[in-house]
């Protein structure tokens, strides 16, 4: 496998087109496709679906981790040796939205200070985030998946507290004794895999559930519910001061839930890779956590 092929593989399925990959390497679109034809034809199988955008086949998704990880082994060796490009890096990371949102932004302020590295966020929820690394299509992930994907390691982080809380006239209005009419008072949910109020819905004995809105955005979820849109299951670190001015409440106590959150990347020991990890773990321990479900620390709880 020649360097020139696998850079092609890379760009075609990081760019989604073979234009945009020509414009990436320089080079001619006629060029990229000679050079992924190349690779195909010694690997014996079709590597790239030609779709639209261009993704990788179940066989080409091995030859991506794969690519991944040798243009970085060569990119480090060409700067140990004084010989850098003087095109950056990449390092495509997955990061669940709420973590963006709230612990995550210190690993941007350290990578913004990183020479020749140009760092990649793929949004994605913490439940598949690391099915992004066995497309090869990431060096590390934020997941809640404990089991490491084949050739990468788990470090935890700690966990993200999630509160059930509405907006005062929303709760006002669904009220009933003591509690809440949880069948029939509307919910949000961040995207069809947003599982965690169906799951508190389960635990309080709901079976169908209530009229649901989605709001895809970290930032616009938090805002839906304060707007009283719906209630929701809203991360600890994002509430500000709302429970303490009143602006949102607290639906029930005992109905928070710790999401566990770990760091899994590759095995691949390279400088860039060891820099990012420290990133990510400063960035969590920063926060002041506290002791949540099963010990963990809570990332992003007040202390």
């Amino acid at each position: 496998m020649q360097l020139d092929q696998l850079r092609a593989l890379l760009a075609v399925i990081d760019t989604g087109t073979f234009d945009a990959a020509a414009g990436v390497l320089h080079v001619t679109p006629s060029a990229v496709s000679q050079r992924i034809k190349a690779l195909e034809r010694d690997a014996g199988r079709v590597l790239v679906q030609r779709t639209a955008p261009c993704r990788a086949t179940a066989a080409g998704e091995t030859l991506v981790r794969t690519a991944r990880q040798m243009v970085l082994l060569e990119d480090e060796a060409r700067a140990a040796l004084g010989e850098g490009s003087d095109a950056p890096v990449a390092l495509p990371v997955a990061v669940n939205a709420d973590s963006l949102a709230t612990w995550f932004a210190p690993v941007l302020g350290a990578a913004a200070g990183w020479e020749g590295t140009r760092l990649q966020l793929e949004v994605e929820d913490e439940e598949y985030s690391a099915d992004h690394l066995r497309r090869g299509g990431v060096v590390g992930a934020v997941t809640a998946n404990p089991v490491p994907v084949s050739g990468c390691r788990t470090e935890p982080l700690g966990a993200m507290r999630y509160l059930p809380v509405a907006a005062p006239q929303l709760a006002e209005r669904f009220a009933r004794g003591r509690g809440y009419d949880w069948s029939a008072m509307p919910v949000l949910r961040f995207n069809a895999k947003d599982d965690l109020q169906l799951g508190v819905l389960r635990d309080l004995g709901v079976g169908a559930p209530p009229p649901t809105s989605q709001v895809p955005s970290s930032e616009g979820f938090v805002a839906a519910v304060r707007a009283g849109l719906g209630w929701a299951m809203v991360p600890e670190a994002q509430l500000e001061d709302d429970l303490d001015t009143g602006r949102l409440v607290l639906l029930r106590r005992r109905e928070h839930r710790d999401v566990p959150l770990h760091w899994q990347v590759w095995t691949l020991a390279t400088p860039r890779i060891a820099r990012l990890t420290d990133a990510v773990h400063d960035a969590a321990r920063r926060l002041r956590p506290v002791r949540g479900a099963a010990g963990l620390p809570v990332v992003g709880a007040q202390a």
